[in-house]
């Protein structure tokens, strides 16, 4: 009893148009953030290295370089806090994680693009 009630809360809380991305993809996450009675979208750009998780629990970790520092974060795919995730580039990799990227700096950082013109 106490399962289908918990199935019932998670499956309202799902985002019905979820954005398809994957591991090696370039993103812009449009985040919403809230500074005392005002609201504004702030911007989250880098590699998509690791995705974790299911239903409402499903993060996805997003990795960049800002003043030769670099920066994660973590987002909820489902939390209302996200506008938007726009996909830039897609990479064909061959990984579910990419945390050797941790370790490499410059040129040694680029992915492989994914080709979607192939006929």
């Amino acid at each position: 009893m106490s399962q289908q009630i918990l199935d019932l809360v998670a499956k309202a809380s799902l985002k019905e148009d979820k954005p398809k991305f994957e591991v090696g993809d370039t993103v812009d996450v449009h985040n919403k953030i809230l500074e005392g009675n005002k609201e504004r979208v702030q911007v989250f750009s880098g590699v998509v290295i690791a995705m974790s998780g299911s239903g409402v629990n499903e993060m996805f970790t997003v990795r960049r370089i800002v003043n030769n520092e670099g920066v994660e974060r973590k987002f909820p795919v489902h939390s209302p806090r996200i506008a938007k995730i726009d996909v830039k580039r897609s990479a064909r990799v061959r990984r579910a994680k990419l945390y050797y990227l941790r370790d490499r700096t410059g040129k040694a950082t680029r992915l492989r693009e994914r080709r979607t013109d192939l006929k």
